[in-house]
């Protein structure tokens, strides 16, 4: 039986809820079961909570950490630069360098502009799409996600976010406001259709496409299932956009320097107009671009499209993006090369435990990011699939698994980081296996 306790993090929580809404500072958070943990600290590929519980880390604090916590290297690089001067609120050559890295690295970057976060980054490519097209339309997928502001984000299906009660009362293809207090005309004019379907694609854009300003997609479904996309899927929207007059915006704050240094699209060889990107370009700092055609971009530069935020670019981000940067470049790739294997291999071992206790189940993605689930569907390609899952299950597994010393999301997602071994894989695949039993 496990030795772990909770005690000191569920009295935090208590004492938490006093002042803080919800006890947590995203609402995410307060889906863990069997209490939120408190931290403690963390280094490596390891995080320690306020009771003395040690976890190997694969939520990495929901994607960011492809470095894993308190990189020296990291940390030296951000507090060399911290002891100029945290923020300034004008220019300075850490912007310069590190845009300029982007536009050497990302296959469709011709100019940047920096954020703080995904959904800020999405926010933005929107509007140049806007500006860009004189359309209003934003076509998205079903299980995609693309943040949390008004105008694009939609009731979500995940174990650790609680649904909108409205999410019901809409059709297939209307899109339900994913939280209360959202506006009720916020998400009029988004066109909500199935990911992986290029026939439903081409319809939309053939009855729509003079209203539409943009596409946008998860190159990869992570949030719901790792689902790649079919065969010539990706090129047919860039085919089809294209000839409509519409903006593809592929969505990489997850997939961007995490699966490759070029990122999704430079990995499938796809040309997209703008690109965002976050979590793992900071590393655990708060940054995210926009990033694309000179032609679109500009309409920040001419003043079209205002891009606004006090702490865009500042020099603690900067440093961070540089190195990380220069980290997941280094050696040709190395790192990337170690986080495929070092991923494949927990894979691997979690389907073949799976199978060895006769539970059903799937484990789809590759390498640096991946998704387990309980099902019994032969294959998840599509969001309907992926729907089918025993989704408290899965729940149920992942706080018994916190108990045998592995943390990792609630609702299936699972980040390996650069610094991740094969002692982690050995002594997760030992946790796999009791807690499968237990299960």
């Amino acid at each position: 039986m496990s030795t772990f306790t909770y005690e000191r993090s569920l009295a935090k929580y208590n004492e938490s809820r006093r002042y803080l809404a919800l006890g947590v500072s995203s609402s995410l958070r307060a889906s863990m079961k069997p209490t939120p943990l408190f931290a403690q600290s963390a280094s490596g590929a390891r995080v320690r909570d306020v009771d003395g519980n040690e976890y190997i880390d694969y939520l990495l604090a929901y994607g960011p950490l492809i470095l894993g916590h308190a990189h020296p290297g990291l940390n030296n690089h951000v507090f060399a630069a911290m002891s100029d001067g945290v923020t300034y609120g004008l220019q300075h050559d850490g912007e310069i360098k590190l845009a300029c890295r982007l536009t050497e690295l990302l296959p469709c970057a011709e100019l940047v502009s920096f954020s703080g976060s995904g959904t800020e980054a999405v926010m933005l490519a929107l509007r140049l799409a806007r500006a860009y097209t004189g359309k209003t339309k934003i076509v998205r997928f079903h299980g995609h996600y693309h943040g949390w502001s008004d105008t694009i984000f939609t009731s979500f299906p995940s174990s650790d976010m609680q649904p909108n009660s409205a999410a019901g009362k809409a059709s297939a293809n209307q899109a339900a406001p994913g939280t209360g207090g959202q506006s009720e005309i916020s998400l009029t004019e988004v066109i909500l259709l199935p990911w992986n379907d290029p026939d439903a694609l081409e319809r939309a854009l053939a009855e729509q496409g003079d209203e539409i300003a943009a596409v946008i997609s998860e190159p990869i479904m992570c949030n719901s299932g790792c689902i790649y996309p079919q065969s010539g899927y990706l090129e047919r929207m860039r085919e089809l956009t294209r000839q409509h007059g519409i903006v593809m915006i592929l969505d990489e704050v997850i997939t961007g320097f995490r699966i490759g240094i070029g990122g999704a699209h430079g990995k499938f060889g796809v040309q997209p107009d703008l690109v965002t990107i976050g979590k793992a370009l900071g590393g655990g700092f708060a940054i995210s671009a926009v990033a694309g055609s000179k032609s679109i971009m500009q309409l920040v530069e001419n003043g079209t499209v205002s891009h606004l935020g006090t702490l865009n670019g500042n020099p603690v981000v900067a440093a961070a993006g540089e190195f990380i940067l220069e980290e997941l470049s280094r050696d040709g790739g190395a790192a990337y090369e170690r986080m495929e294997r070092i991923g494949n291999s927990l894979i691997a071992g979690i389907r073949e435990r799976m199978g060895t206790a006769g539970i059903r189940g799937i484990v789809n993605g590759s390498g640096p990011v991946f998704h387990v689930m309980f099902t019994d569907e032969e294959r998840v390609e599509n969001f309907a699939a992926f729907n089918r899952r025993d989704a408290a299950k899965y729940a149920k597994f992942a706080e018994l698994l916190l108990e045998a010393g592995v943390l990792v999301r609630s609702n299936g997602l699972w980040y390996v980081s650069a610094v991740h071994t094969e002692r982690e894989v050995a002594e997760t695949l030992e946790a796999v296996e009791r807690t499968l039993a237990r299960l």
